[in-house]
């Protein structure tokens, strides 16, 4: 039997799994001590089966309540753990540019890795990473598995017959990118502008202008990850430059968004052909 657990951030997601994957449920009881601290027990007994914890580092908390929750499934006695990750949002610091940063995604991966090992062994299960390379920064025997949203994204492209174009840019700073050219001349066509990520909009908006000006007609932006903090999305959304935004629901963020226009597939499906 496989059962699916979750942190309260992404509870919508477990569910979502156990309808896709004919899953069992498993409960977790959490609350807060008076002086903030955060009490959390699984309720399910687990001994000698498949469990899932899912949960996106959507914050260091987030972050913190899937650790503690994949020790607790394996120290209740396991036989496999997979972690699935939708959201892995220390992606953006994989490698120190400047001496003395802190390559956060290395040291999460260090921090999932020292999980202890389920009786026949842990997975994690991370989507469309901002960079080839962070699977590897996972040690010992956690087994990262790379999963791609392009089961999800590509059909969408391919039912609009858009021609593949590309876009190039340069990283000014932490949050800002400068697009320097577009690699084709339009003339009224529909553009998809596909990115991994959303958060501020800053390349995509800058994506679109260059498009425009390069003789596009409607636009549509697709990425996996729609995150907008702030208020990212009303941004992109009163530019005026996009018919359609589209993302997945890899970031709880897009789920508080999809009564204001943005367009939200799932992606529990893609997660079900990694577990038992």
């Amino acid at each position: 039997m496989t059962l699916v657990f979750s942190i309260a951030d992404y509870d919508y997601m477990a569910d979502a799994l156990v309808r896709a994957g004919g899953f069992a449920r498993g409960g977790v009881a959490r609350s807060n001590f008076p002086d903030g601290e955060h009490y959390l027990r699984v309720e399910a007994n687990v001994i000698d089966k498949h469990v899932v914890a899912v949960g996106g580092t959507i914050s260091d908390t987030a972050t913190l309540e899937l650790y503690d929750l994949a020790c607790a499934l394996v120290e209740n006695g396991a036989e496999t753990l997979t972690l699935i990750v939708p959201w892995y949002g220390y992606a953006t610091m994989d490698r120190a540019s400047k001496s003395g940063e802190s390559v956060k995604a290395k040291n999460r991966a260090r921090m999932f890795s020292s999980i202890p090992p389920a009786k026949n062994g842990n997975q994690i299960l991370l989507l469309d990473l901002h960079t080839e390379g962070i699977p590897h920064y996972f040690e010992g025997n956690m087994h990262p598995v790379h999963v791609y949203a392009k089961p999800l994204i590509e059909p969408l492209a391919r039912e609009l017959a858009v021609p593949a174009a590309f876009v190039y840019k340069r990283r000014l700073g932490a949050e800002s990118t400068e697009v320097t050219a577009v690699s084709t001349s339009l003339d009224g066509e529909t553009v998809v502008i596909y990115d991994d990520m959303i958060r501020t909009g800053t390349s995509l908006m800058g994506a679109a202008r260059a498009y425009r000006d390069a003789g596009a007609g409607r636009m549509i932006a697709i990425a996996t990850h729609g995150v907008f903090p702030g208020d990212a999305f009303d941004k992109i959304q009163s530019s005026g430059l996009f018919d359609a935004i589209a993302c997945t629901d890899s970031h709880p963020r897009a789920l508080e968004l999809r009564d204001r226009g943005l367009i939200v597939r799932p992606v529990a499906e893609l997660f079900c052909r990694y577990l038992r």
